[in-house]
């Protein structure tokens, strides 16, 4: 086994371990990724990038059923299931250059195919390499979680991994799980021609607020898809073509395909992280603010790290890593302004504090701003007026934003910069939106935060007359 000294040693090449090897390696750092499956990783291959193709070809299907309204007669698209997976894979192999071997090695990164295992503290092995390095970072991401439902281990079933591969169309589309993943993949199916079937246990997209989530919903089901909650499953049987998934009371539901999408599990299988005394739980890698483990010389970012996984938060804290072990100055990561999206239509979107999040953590001190989508003249240029933004402030700063409606996953960027930068509520509703847009929403929420202090205000009137009065 030949040895490896370096300074940096990277295992997993997906959205954080490539974003930390570029800055590094281009920085000065000698730095070496291993990754023993595909570069990219999930977000890639199997999910962000080939679900948002997926979306937008469902997006342009649905589109030729709702012209009616735009004066264009409405017609029943013919899709071509395996040319719109063409398209998927054409998106992948588009953008896959940039996280190629071949551009990283190029950016003078060594970049071993093969999977690891820590071998001591300050030793990993993989590919026939012994590797010792100042600095470690676990960035090996997550893998759909697959539950011990009874007779799952007999019956076909698809992932995130497997289903984009999937050339033929489903004929009845079974996905057990209601969160983002699930909606996303019931829409984009059910606009491609499928029959879909959402089983959740609890509540549908029950993360974000409520009351947006409804208005989600509710186009989901106009637009035929069955969304079963409080449903909990208790056993899955039959075969390709034919399966059926019982519910706890009593209801089968029968199907052609099996999407699972029950949430996600840390992919830390292998790396013996024992050898290296890194501590760890079911979560991931167990982290402090600067998500460094309890071996000081491994750190672990993204879904490793054991919090929200969203590809955006490893190219965070990739950031929040590469200042400490390649520039040496102290750095903590921050959740307070992270946003998050679903990529329905209508879109949901979120950052900072849900509005009963802020009640239970600010009670009185809390206002909450309402803007609804039906009074922005682009949202009714467009068709697609229904919407609402919440934003929750205390003390004139905002704490949270809730969206759902058309672009919310852009719409909420203005709020995420807001939340960061401790930025005041006078600061958005100076600035000036371009007409027509969506952006307006924002500030006009903004601008109803000061208007009971101007058009309600007993003294300011008078002060007004008075002015009046006398100006010449």
């Amino acid at each position: 086994m030949s040895r490896i000294d370096t300074d940096i040693c990277i295992i997993g090449a997906g959205s954080g371990g490539l974003s930390i090897a570029a800055g590094a390696v281009q920085m000065g750092a000698r730095v070496l990724l291993i990754e023993g499956g595909e570069m990219g990783g999930d977000c890639l291959n199997a999910g962000c990038v080939p679900s948002k193709a997926l979306i937008a070809a469902a997006k342009s299907a649905q589109a030729m059923r709702d012209g009616a309204r735009f004066g264009i007669t409405p017609v029943e698209p013919q899709i071509d299931f395996g040319a719109v997976k063409d398209h998927v894979e054409k998106v992948i192999a588009t953008i896959a250059p940039v996280d190629s071997q071949e551009r990283f090695e190029g950016l003078g990164v060594q970049v071993i195919r093969a999977w690891a295992r820590f071998a001591g503290p300050d030793t990993v092995e993989a590919g026939g390499h012994s590797i010792k390095a100042r600095r470690f970072v676990i960035a090996t991401g997550s893998r759909p979680l697959v539950p011990p439902l009874p007779g799952l281990d007999a019956v076909p079933y698809l992932t995130n991994e497997t289903i984009f591969a999937l050339r033929d169309r489903p004929d009845h589309l079974i996905i057990i799980g209601g969160g983002p993943i699930g909606m996303e993949m019931a829409q984009a199916h059910r606009r491609l021609g499928c029959r879909v079937t959402v089983i959740e246990g609890a509540k549908a997209l029950g993360r974000d607020d409520p009351e947006l989530a409804a208005l989600v919903l509710d186009n989901l089901r106009a637009e035929g898809v069955a969304i079963l909650e409080e449903a909990p499953v208790t056993a899955v049987s039959g075969q390709a073509g034919d399966i059926t998934v019982t519910l706890k009371d009593g209801r089968a539901v029968q199907g052609s395909h099996l999407l699972l999408a029950m949430g996600r599990k840390v992919h830390l299988d292998g790396l013996n992280l024992e050898a290296a005394g890194v501590k760890y739980d079911r979560k991931g890698v167990t982290v402090g603010p600067d998500l460094r483990s309890s071996n000081r010389r491994v750190y672990a970012v993204g879904d490793a790290a054991g919090g929200l996984q969203f590809t955006h938060v490893a190219g965070y804290h990739a950031g929040v890593v590469v200042r400490q072990i390649v520039l040496g100055l102290p750095a903590k990561a921050s959740t307070r302004h992270i946003p998050w999206a679903t990529y329905t239509d209508p879109e949901l979107a979120q950052v900072g504090l849900t509005e009963a999040e802020a009640r239970k953590i600010h009670g009185a001190r809390l206002t909450v701003l309402r803007q609804e989508f039906h009074h922005n003249d682009r949202a009714q240029a467009e068709g697609k007026a229904k919407g609402l933004l919440k934003v929750m402030v205390v003390g004139g700063r905002p704490v949270g934003a809730s969206i759902a409606g058309p672009m919310a996953g852009e719409l909420i960027g203005l709020w995420a910069f807001a939340i960061a930068s401790r930025a005041k509520m006078g600061a958005i509703a100076g600035m000036v939106a371009p007409y027509p847009t969506l952006g307006e929403i924002s500030k006009r929420a903004a601008g109803a935060y000061f208007s009971p202090k101007l058009f309600d205000n007993p003294v300011l009137k008078g002060f007004v007359r008075l002015v009046q009065r006398f100006l010449p």
